[in-house]
């Protein structure tokens, strides 16, 4: 029986249409195949091996542990990923990766002997439809494949295989030298066997792919190491086919061990999308913002009206949920779920983050686009008419809906890009009737969303605090040194940190139903705790800010990967894993902190970049302003 690794124990290797998760054991415990969406054919993350695993390792345990890897790291700026194992015998090392495709998704498996001679195991228990399914394994040309239902998965290899009890088998020793490949392809059944790859022409192939991709990384400031592995990190969770980027690419790892707050995030929100292209288009990757925008036109139609918060990754509407009672879930986390309820909910902050997105593209110079003026046109008139609507907001409740800030204040946001974009004369909107509007959101959040005896800024009007409330100075709804920014800022750092100033979404109570309409508790966020970075640097706290930063980078895993939430107590990720979200926050933040370190040493002072776009805005709001440093 496999021990029960951690979550930030696993690396990811993808090809931009699906991805695998490694373990630091040489098991593969999580992959859907052909696409992020598809359902796993090894689901041991959230299960036992018997729900499917292929581990790839020496036959005895090593000094390190019980098969546990001496080192792993990615080959340079790339997702290929490096596990080596020292033994009494000798040291081998394993290389695992996924071509970016045009063909048949392949796994490719590459082992190397360093020194001595290592006897090495390769392991591969299949099971399709997320572990339910037992395949046919047979023999077919002197290949070994394993069918069930519409999948063919084809196990290539230069050593002898056998299949027992479900499982196939390779026994094999390896020397100092020698190297030994294993391919796993993909293919409908009904279709003839996939063509057999050279895995070393591969290997060549998908460095040069990522090595040429991440040279095009505008970003040469501090943490430019972390910014890297983040980007790529985002990258690996595009749907290249499509444009359209997935949330993370697994479903139902947990909140809370133990807990029901299990959700499915293999599709594309266009939140999450949207902030992620951001960070792209910060970082100097247009090729994404182009393909996203395409997306963007294609899955909203003609029918904004009926804009739902998150789609599939090529479009498509019908994301309903479910659970596989199959499963035990992670660490014993019911249940596990597929699909997601919330493709149904009203959130009228996502309206913001889009539109936001396409002046921040518009800004760093990405060709103007006919059809998508026309979708943000029809956009701003659908949220002209609805924005006074309660909605289930960022955090996506399952209770009743509510006027939540962060919602009204994001609508200002796409009130605001709309001016900016129709004064610069990208849209051809009459100016007058959004202006007015725009005056009218922000004066409502200031009276009926801040509470002046607490000197904050709420959840929702007349209610407790939220974290998305650090965003208003970076979004420029009011400036940093507003009083009431700082007191919201105070106030988050009082009640919804830890020691360590990690931040909490907002209080949740344990057995009790919350706010959000569930049960059970979290870990902190780590979005959240990279906001704070921003607020604390944009208020004036740098060193705070700096300090902050350094914490949140000691919470990446020694791959440099980050999940949706850390829980501080057990000092362990949490959630799904890797979080575009988590990503996107630390670059945001690391561009934040060298433009105001760069404006300080220059001036002095520090002057407030555009919350929007710390690159290439003009907004008044923050753009003039300077403030001392405390």
């Amino acid at each position: 029986m496999k021990r029960l690794p951690r979550i930030e124990q696993y690396g990811l290797i993808g090809d931009m249409q699906t991805s695998a998760h490694v373990c630091d054991d040489g098991s593969i415990d999580w992959l859907c195949l052909p696409r992020f969406d598809s359902s796993a054919v090894f689901a041991g993350l959230l299960g036992t091996h018997k729900h499917g695993t292929w581990q790839i390792a020496p036959a005895a345990p090593g000094p390190s542990g019980p098969g546990a890897v001496a080192e792993r790291r990615y080959r340079g700026d790339t997702l290929v990923l490096e596990s080596i194992w020292r033994t009494p015998a000798g040291s081998v090392r394993v290389l695992d990766f996924m071509p970016p495709r045009d063909g048949a998704p392949q796994v490719i498996r590459i082992v190397e002997g360093l020194a001595g001679e290592v006897a090495m195991v390769s392991a591969m228990r299949p099971r399709p439809g997320y572990g339910s399914v037992s395949p046919w394994i047979h023999e077919a040309d002197g290949r070994m494949v394993a069918e069930a239902g519409a999948d063919a998965l084809w196990l290539d290899a230069c050593v002898p295989q056998a299949e027992k009890d479900g499982v196939v088998v390779s026994a094999f020793a390896i020397r100092a030298g020698q190297s030994v490949a294993f391919v796993l392809s993909w293919c409908p059944s009904h279709a003839p066997a996939p063509e057999i790859p050279d895995p070393h022409a591969a290997l060549t192939e998908t460095l040069a792919f990522w090595q040429d991709w991440t040279q095009q990384c505008t970003y040469d400031g501090p943490y430019r190491e972390a910014v890297v592995r983040s980007l790529i990190a985002l990258k690996a969770l595009t749907y290249h086919p499509s444009g359209g980027i997935v949330a993370a690419p697994t479903t139902s790892l947990p909140e809370e061990i133990g807990g029901r707050r299990n959700w499915d995030y293999r599709f594309t929100w266009l939140r999450d999308a949207a902030t992620t292209l951001a960070a792209l288009l910060e970082t100097g990757y247009r090729q994404e913002a182009q393909a996203w925008r395409r997306w963007l036109l294609r899955s909203v139609a003609g029918d904004p009206e009926n804009l739902q918060i998150m789609y599939a990754i090529t479009g498509e509407r019908d994301l309903r949920e479910r659970e596989l009672p199959w499963l035990p879930g992670y660490e014993g986390s019911t249940p596990v779920r597929v699909g997601n309820g919330a493709a149904d909910q009203l959130q009228l902050d996502v309206y913001g983050e889009v539109i936001e997105t396409l002046y921040l593209a518009h800004e760093s110079g990405v060709a103007h686009c006919a059809d998508t003026a026309v979708l943000h046109q029809r956009l701003v008139e659908h949220l002209a008419q609805r924005w006074r609507e309660p909605d289930e907001g960022i955090w996506e409740i399952r209770g009743a809906r509510q006027h939540f800030v962060h919602s009204k204040v994001m609508a200002w946001v796409a009130i605001d890009r709309t001016i900016r974009l129709a004064e610069a004369g990208a849209l051809d909107m009459d100016l007058a009737p959004l202006v007015e509007l725009r005056t009218t959101i922000h004066h409502e959040v200031c009276t009926r969303g801040f509470d002046p005896v607490r000197n904050t800024f709420t959840q929702s009007y007349g209610s407790k605090l939220d974290a998305a409330t650090l965003l208003i100075p970076r979004v420029g709804f009011l400036p940093p040194n507003d009083p009431r920014v700082i007191g919201t800022v105070d106030a988050v750092r009082r009640e919804l940190s830890t020691s360590d100033g990690l931040v909490r979404r907002y209080p949740t109570i344990g057995d009790h139903t919350g706010v959000d309409g569930l049960s059970g508790d979290e870990g902190t966020f780590v979005l959240c705790s990279f906001w704070l970075v921003d607020a604390l640097a944009l208020t004036g706290r740098l060193d705070e800010a700096h300090a902050l930063f350094e914490r949140l980078l000691a919470l990446r895993n020694d791959l440099g990967l980050l999940a949706e939430e850390y829980d501080p107590v057990q000092q362990r990720q949490l959630g799904n894993f890797p979080q575009a979200f988590s990503h996107m926050g630390l670059i945001q933040s690391a561009r934040l902190l060298q433009l105001l370190a760069t404006q300080s040493s220059h001036r002095g002072a520090v002057a407030f970049p555009s919350p929007c776009s710390t690159a290439r805005s003009t907004h008044k709001t923050c753009a003039d302003l300077t403030l001392q440093h405390a």
